[in-house]
């Protein structure tokens, strides 16, 4: 056999060629960021570098492996993390909001035999992940209102989507990393404006229930204080009757004869010497 080989330089190139393609066949080199499905005539096999919990990209099962060439292939799948873009969906919210949300998730395989079974491909699943995640995100936004996506809320909603989502992509083998809102809006014209005048209304009816309860804790205080000083007057004035006439009477004097400005203006007044108002002007230096 070697010596026909020899004798026939042709018939030697090409079994050279074909044991080399045959090597080289059967020799896979394994990235570390990828996994390798292989499938003997469509049928799953083994996993080369399959994620693990906990696992950090580079560790164990990368590098060079080895299969049967020509009744063997291999399926790639990515052990990275992977994004879906959900088309912008249209949402009604309780408060009977119709909001236009844009999203999108965060997903890795961390099952190949399962992803292959039911999508056969990376892309397929992000294909079959996307109706399912406008479904779930219109459900659960369905169910809060329009504010609770401007407030700390949004996180709670967000967890309730990736959860819910989760549970349907474990059935492609896909694990759910995180879900998150890109734009939530209003779709423009009336119903925009119409939201802008609720939300007017509401702010100032709150500024109204404020302004009201701060003026009436203001004649609440003013009450007490009054109440306060008419009590430390009584009990001052108590004390000496006669300073509290004489008192009483330089008040009514100052309103009748000196002005706001606290300057005397001319006053006339008619009345009797023996009227009481006059009476500290006729005590003669007297209290």
């Amino acid at each position: 056999m070697i010596d026909t080989l020899f004798r026939r330089p042709m018939l030697a190139a090409f079994v050279l060629l074909a044991v080399l393609i045959t090597v080289l066949s059967s020799v896979v080199i394994v990235p570390e960021t990828r996994q390798a499905l292989i499938v003997q005539f469509g049928k799953p096999d083994r996993i080369l570098n399959r994620t693990r919990s906990g696992e950090v990209i580079g560790g164990n099962g990368a590098g060079l492996a080895f299969k049967v060439p020509f009744f063997e292939d291999i399926v790639w799948i990515d052990k990275r993390v992977r994004d879906v873009d959900m088309e912008r969906q249209m949402v009604l919210s309780t408060d009977q909001l119709r909001l236009e949300v844009d999203a999108f998730a965060r997903y890795r395989v961390v099952d190949p035999l399962r992803m292959y079974i039911r999508a056969r491909s990376e892309e397929r699943v992000s294909d079959a992940l996307r109706p399912i995640l406008g479904s779930v995100l219109r459900n659960e936004l369905g169910r809060r209102p329009f504010a609770d996506l401007l407030s700390p809320e949004r996180q709670g909603a967000m967890d309730s989507i990736r959860r819910n989502l989760d549970i349907i992509a474990r059935q492609y083998g896909v694990q759910i990393i995180d879900v998150r809102i890109k734009r939530a809006d209003l779709p423009d014209g009336t119903p925009l404006q119409s939201a802008y005048d609720r939300m007017k209304t509401a702010r100032e009816q709150e500024a109204r229930s404020i302004r009201a309860t701060g003026a009436r804790q203001a004649q609440v205080i003013r009450a007490e204080a009054d109440a306060q000083a008419a009590n430390t007057y009584a009990a001052s004035f108590g004390k000496d009757p006669a300073f509290y006439d004489f008192y009483r009477a330089m008040q009514a004097y100052q309103r009748t004869f000196v002005g706001e400005d606290g300057k005397a203006r001319p006053t006339n007044v008619i009345l009797s010497p023996q009227n009481d108002f006059l009476r500290e002007f006729t005590r003669g230096g007297e209290r």
